[in-house]
């Protein structure tokens, strides 16, 4: 789902920003797994209950995860609620991953404010796109 009010003119929708070029360092499943302690089971499970979020980041790569998503081995905190919030709101993790990583002014992207336990900002604003 796009952004209610679309993009302005010359602005790129949520959907088609270069996910390999927003995020630094992606992560497979067997890789997030590792990182989590958990099984690769567990982290399609996760990715279904939108504790965390994957994409294709470029074209002929699998499904993969932003290691930014997780943090001393556990998601971000704040992340699973943002996910869920923004996915009941009609986006898809695609267009959630560009979200966190585009630099918007909060200041900085929200993936960092949420790292660094400065989340109200970034849910007050998740919960404004969504409705």
């Amino acid at each position: 789902m796009s952004e209610s009010a679309g993009p302005t003119p010359g602005e790129l929708r949520l959907a088609d920003h270069d996910l390999s070029v927003l995020v630094p360092t992606w992560w497979d499943w067997a890789t997030a797994a590792r990182e989590l302690g958990v099984t690769v089971a567990k982290v399609r499970t996760m990715i279904r209950d939108h504790e965390l979020a994957a994409a294709v980041p470029y074209p002929g790569a699998g499904q993969q995860v932003p290691a930014d998503l997780v943090q001393d081995g556990f998601p971000v905190k704040g992340v699973p609620g943002l996910l869920t919030v923004l996915h009941d709101g009609g986006y898809d993790d695609r267009e959630i991953i560009a979200w966190l990583f585009l630099d918007a002014d909060l200041p900085g992207r929200p993936i960092d404010a949420l790292r660094e336990n400065r989340g109200s900002e970034v849910k007050r604003r998740a919960q404004a796109m969504a409705f």
